[in-house]
């Protein structure tokens, strides 16, 4: 697996304070997507243990939520096996910090076994992650005033809840955040 960047002390991808790794390679190849460097799998620097330590050691302090790890497509079959670890050892490390994921794919794709999108690294990954954002981004349904997504197809989807009542269950924003709108300017 490749990535083209990591962001330390990220804001922007997720609740909090967070460590976010962009993953190479991506099929899905959305229109208008926002980073299409990164659909080569070959785009940035190979993903090592020496990567792996550095992320683990970016979440260590308190003040760090979790990390989000985004693209590219991580959820691409060929990078599976390299974010199943990955979020495992977040997991074991740091459990009460979060891991989201956003895919452009859909999440019942995901866990179909007959789906060409579900590999044997797909169910742990899943269980390991907090939040999945999933769905492509869609220019006509594209919503500035929606937090930590940019079309309104996309979910935020709470995986422990959905993994347990076996539905999907929808993570839901503080309601400070959640009820605002966006004005625009007038003189």
């Amino acid at each position: 697996m490749h990535f083209g960047t990591i962001k330390y002390f990220d804001i922007a991808n997720g609740e909090g304070v967070r460590t976010s790794l962009f993953v190479s390679g991506c099929t899905h190849h959305c229109p208008h997507c926002f980073q299409p460097q990164t659909w080569d799998f070959s785009f940035g620097e190979e993903f090592t243990e020496a990567t792996l330590n550095a992320i683990l050691e970016s979440l260590a302090p308190r003040y760090v939520d979790g990390l989000t790890i985004l693209g590219g497509e991580p959820m691409e079959p060929d990078n599976q096996a390299g974010i199943a670890p990955l979020v495992q050892a977040v997991h074991a490390q740091y459990p009460h910090k979060t891991i989201w994921i956003y895919t452009g794919d859909i999440y019942e794709n995901l866990i179909d076994e007959h789906s060409p999108r579900h590999t044997p690294f797909t169910n742990q990954i899943l269980s390991c992650i907090n939040i999945l954002v999933d769905g492509p981004f869609i220019e006509a349904k594209k919503d500035i005033t929606l937090r930590f997504r940019g079309s309104s197809n996309q979910r935020l989807i709470d995986m422990p809840r959905t993994l347990s009542e076996k539905r999907v269950v929808l993570w839901h924003d503080k309601p400070l955040y959640s009820t605002h709108n966006w004005v625009p300017h007038t003189q």
